[in-house]
């Protein structure tokens, strides 16, 4: 892919929707385009995390470690991003993303990561709506879970 089809990519993504076109060349410029094959993992929970992940093509799973085994928490897609949480809040992964399909991803360094959200406040906005609303889905089926086990 170009850098003329990255920055259109980017730009037709929610997050970098209101980022200027100069700026979105810069981005595609400065991440790495990293192809995962079904099966592989984007990133690992416990590892420590320096990078995020857009994800321009394919569905990934994101899988949580359980005493019972690993737990299907939810199915990523196109313009969704992964890994942010452990750059945004300096911890290790929260959970594993695997591949499963054919996942095309923009790699985003943390730095970089950091930068995006200190010069484009609609990026940050966009970004504090999606981590709300993974919290708000987590939050019910946690609830449901509590309910159906009479918690």
């Amino acid at each position: 892919m170009s850098l003329r089809e990255e920055t259109e990519l980017l730009r037709s993504l929610p997050l970098f929707a209101h980022v200027e076109p100069a700026r979105l060349k810069l981005i595609a410029f400065t991440s790495q385009r990293l192809v995962f094959e079904p099966g592989q993992n984007l990133c690992v929970q416990g590892e420590q995390g320096d990078s995020a992940y857009l994800i321009v093509e394919g569905e990934a799973e994101i899988l949580v470690e359980t005493p019972r085994g690993p737990l299907h928490v939810s199915t990523v897609g196109k313009a969704d991003i992964v890994g942010e949480i452990a750059i945004l809040c300096d911890v290790p992964r929260t959970a594993t993303v695997k591949a499963a399909t054919r996942v095309d991803t923009l790699m985003i360094t943390k730095d970089l990561f950091f930068q995006l959200l200190q010069d484009f406040p609609e990026v940050s906005i966009q970004l504090l709506k999606e981590l709300a609303s993974r919290l708000e889905n987590t939050t019910a089926k946690l609830r449901e879970v509590s309910v159906a086990r009479g918690l």
